[in-house]
């Protein structure tokens, strides 16, 4: 039986002086985040132009290690694998109402006909659906597959985190009824427990925006670590993308009650700080008012706490509409002027945000005129408002009584719950046990392979280089010999690499005529899991030198029996 995980590769294990592993001593001039810095030294991607990468021979091995664990966990919940186009007719964005996404490439052919490149795949999944699938015996059903996909990033950054082409396995589910998009949601999110599992990854569930997606309904699946360009917000029992997150805000002591409102001179103090120091308030005691125009053309007042910081993303499900922030021209004339308005006496809609107390008076606003602000301010006695959670969430809220913490994290893996958001705009139906025409309730779940790759080596990474998680290792024993032509050492080197082979363990052999400061630190730096070394002075005593790269170990074995020792130590690695 293999010592090795299931995931094969076809071609034979390669002698490192035949192969292409290009490692670099310095990492490039512009690389910010470890995993891209390590990824170009250890010889893993090169870079072809801004957002768009190629994978050497070593890199591919280690991503196409996650694309087989992703495709087992798939098959293991009855999704079918299939494959897509990536481009589409603009069409079926357009029906989909998609079509103005930012990051959506858009093209014409020869024939003029107006394409995309797309980003994920629901229009083709639902134009299937309409012919495909007939009756409620056609259902359930789960399409997945491993697709390059193509975003217009607007800053392509962080070497393979955000870029503008990569590999993505996106799955469908199709279900009769709401019950049945649970069922399937609940299915998909189980194997990506498994997923990230298996790839020996550090990562959990939050909770997520729908975004572009739509629906009723998303998760995220987040990889701590320093290079993340997601905030997450966790406390015991609860995990949720900043961008979503809500908390108990921190407390505030507000001014002194008054029967109304008072008008103080603030001149030329336009700032929370300013006015927050010459009124002796602490900063949540103001109101800060963010006047926006929605996608209808209205003007909305958004008023949150002078410590606190409006969230787009919630504002937007606040809204049910997106917004942008209005000019001067839009709102002076209606609330007043920048830096001293408020919402007191202002015409127009007013969403206080829900973590400014209303049963308390004694807030401080703008006067809506120049250099003047209103004191003993209370929400409901002074101004009519709509509550909403607007806010983003910040260190010192809690949840349940718990203070939060917030650390940025890579986004791993979604999925969603689109209802019928698509099936809707495509006419994707079936009919019931009674004959009745329903609309076909649907789920997307994607994961980034690239992304789970860069997480491995941004979480466990050394000053050496890469230590690999095992199961996504791209070889699993890296054989270093130290002898010449020739020598005991080379020969015996020989028979022990086909001796690991024939193990099932997936071995790099570096025979080049390198020093072996060059062998070690190559070795290091590329992170397999378990090295071994051959050299003189090992050898004349019986043994092999043995080291774990998660920490550096080192042991020997003898030479007698070396190989099953070897694959017992590899078994045991995480």
């Amino acid at each position: 039986m293999p010592a090795t995980r299931g995931v094969r590769f076809a071609q034979p294990m390669p002698r490192l002086s035949e192969y292409l592993l290009a490692t670099e001593r310095k990492p490039p001039a512009d690389a910010e985040a470890l995993s891209h810095k390590l990824m170009v030294r250890a010889g893993l991607v090169r870079q072809v132009g801004a957002g768009l990468w190629s994978w050497l021979p070593a890199g591919w091995r280690s991503h196409q290690r996650v694309v087989q664990i992703v495709r087992e966990e798939m098959d293991g919940i009855g999704a079918l694998e299939t494959l897509m186009p990536i481009m589409q007719p603009a069409e079926l964005w357009k029906r989909s109402g998609r079509i103005g996404i930012d990051e959506l490439f858009r093209l014409k052919d020869r024939r003029d006909a107006e394409m995309v490149l797309a980003m994920t795949g629901e229009e083709v999944v639902t134009t299937h659906a309409t012919t495909l699938i007939r009756s409620y015996r056609d259902l359930p059903l789960s399409l997945y597959h491993f697709q390059i996909k193509e975003r217009d990033e607007p800053r392509p950054r962080a070497g393979v985190l955000r870029t503008r082409e990569f590999v993505m396995k996106d799955s469908y589910s199709l279900d009769r009824d709401p019950a049945g998009l649970d069922a399937s949601y609940e299915k998909h999110a189980r194997a990506y427990d498994r997923i990230f599992d298996r790839c020996g990854i550090e990562w959990y569930s939050v909770k997520g925006d729908v975004g572009m997606m739509g629906g009723h309904g998303a998760n995220e699946y987040m990889a701590p670590c320093a290079a993340g360009e997601n905030d997450v917000v966790l406390a015991p029992g609860y995990a949720a993308n900043i961008e979503v997150a809500s908390a108990d805000p921190v407390p505030v002591e507000l001014p002194g009650h008054l029967d109304a409102p008072e008008e103080v001179s603030t001149p030329g103090l336009t700032t929370v700080e300013e006015v927050a120091h010459a009124l002796s308030a602490p900063a949540g005691a103001l109101l800060k008012s963010f006047p926006v125009i929605l996608a209808d053309g209205s003007l909305v007042l958004v008023v949150v706490r002078g410590d606190h910081r409006v969230n787009e993303i919630k504002l937007a499900l606040a809204l049910g509409s997106d917004s942008r922030p209005a000019r001067p021209d839009e709102f002076e004339s209606r609330i007043g002027p920048a830096g001293f308005m408020g919402p007191v006496g202002a015409a127009v809609r007013v969403v206080l945000d829900e973590a400014v107390r209303t049963d308390v008076g004694g807030y401080i606003v703008g006067a809506n005129r120049p250099d003047f602000h209103l004191r003993g301010v209370q929400p409901g006695r002074d101004f009519s408002f709509e509550v909403g959670d607007v806010r983003e969430v910040v260190l010192g809220d809690t949840i349940n009584g718990t203070p939060v913490r917030i650390e940025p994290a890579i986004e791993i893996g979604n999925i969603f719950k689109l209802g019928t958001r698509f099936s809707d705009a495509f006419g994707a139906t079936y009919l019931d046990h009674e004959g009745a025409t329903q609309a076909i309730w649907m789920g997307s779940y994607g994961i980034g392979p690239a992304r789970v790759v860069a997480a491995a080596i941004e979480q466990f990474a050394d000053e050496q280089g890469i230590s690999w998680p095992r199961a996504i290792a791209p070889f699993d024993v890296h054989l270093v010999t130290l002898g010449k032509a020739g020598s005991d050492e080379l020969a015996v080197s020989g028979r022990l690499y086909d001796e690991l082979l024939g193990a099932g363990l997936e071995t790099l052999y570096d025979d080049r005529d390198a020093s072996p400061g060059e062998k070690f630190a190559d070795a290091e730096l590329l992170g397999v899991p378990l090295r071994v070394t051959v050299g003189r002075k090992a050898l004349a005593a019986g043994e092999l030198e043995v080291q774990l790269r998660r920490g550096q170990e080192s042991s020997s074995v003898p030479l007698d029996g070396a190989v099953a020792a070897i694959a017992d130590l590899w078994r045991g690695l995480p």
